[in-house]
């Protein structure tokens, strides 16, 4: 049985849904669009017990007043650090149509190898609360559309998901691993943000070889933020506008299909943005 047989097509009233990917749903986008502080839907939320098996708990983030299926996006932090370091990425994504995870992990000490096994542990546990009676997101999620995000050692972390054939996008936010191993032997698209300024995870020992490591038959690119320290990527600050034309845009094409995002990723001049200092990608997608 297909995976449109099992997670039916949103239908979507939103003007802009022309058919050309069936899961394709909101307005035509544009810059404003992107970086406007939330997207066309309300979102709620709703709190996971740290209790959870196998990750630190979290929030559940999931737009409100939608038809059918949306693709589902676990969001990590990086060492010593909490949810709340990533949790702008949870409401901003889910604005957009999809349902998002923000976690905790089970200790900040956790290396990557430990937080891609959390994160797959994370992404078990939505696709559980897919066919959970009186889960606030039951029905919602296709299973089939994952994505990962992961800052410092959890883009360690994602980049190892990013190899297992499971998720259909990654985005790393200047990643911290020990080895260009796994960057290697990715699977999923991986859009990765670098920080410019970044003293502990510096580009050219962490951001840049994992980028160049990439393979070069997935679709990948390479942001890296003018004057950003290592915190560049997480959101809530002066680099969102960025953050949210790249992310939700990656997202939108990877995980949805929805061509209409391409703009945004393959046409401008990118490095014309005074906030980006540099870009790399294989453009077209």
């Amino acid at each position: 049985m297909s995976a449109l047989a099992n997670n039916p097509p949103p239908t979507d009233p939103d003007p802009g849904n022309g058919g050309s990917s069936p899961y394709q749903r909101g307005p035509d986008p544009s810059v404003n669009f992107l970086e406007a502080d939330r997207g066309q839907y309300n979102v709620d939320d709703e709190r996971v017990s740290s209790f959870v098996s196998g990750f630190g708990g979290g929030t559940i983030h999931y737009p409100t007043g939608t038809t059918g299926t949306m693709a589902a996006i676990v969001v990590i932090p990086g060492f010593v650090s909490a949810e709340s370091s990533i949790e702008w990425w949870g409401p901003k994504l889910a604005s957009y149509g999809f349902v998002v995870m923000t976690i905790d992990t089970n200790s900040g000490f956790d290396q990557p190898g430990s937080r891609a096994t959390q994160i797959n542990n994370a992404l078990d546990y939505l696709v559980d609360q897919n066919t959970s009676v009186g889960s606030p997101v039951r029905g919602m999620i296709d299973t089939d559309r994952l994505g990962v995000i992961g800052w410092s050692m959890g883009g360690g972390g994602t980049l190892r998901v990013g190899r297992e054939g499971r998720i259909k996008a990654a985005i790393p936010l200047a990643p911290w691993d020990t080895s260009s191993y796994y960057a290697s032997r990715a699977q999923a698209p991986t859009l990765i943000f670098a920080c410019e300024s970044d003293v502990i995870a510096p580009v050219y020992q962490h951001a840049s070889p994992f980028y160049n490591a990439l393979p070069s038959n997935i679709d990948k690119a390479f942001v890296e933020i003018n004057n950003g320290s290592h915190y560049c990527g997480n959101g809530g600050s002066i680099y969102n506008d960025v953050l949210s034309r790249f992310g939700v845009s990656w997202m939108k094409l990877h995980l949805d299909e929805d061509a209409r995002y391409k703009q945004f990723l393959c046409g401008p001049n990118h490095t014309s943005d005074s906030q980006i200092s540099d870009y790399r990608g294989n453009c077209p997608y």
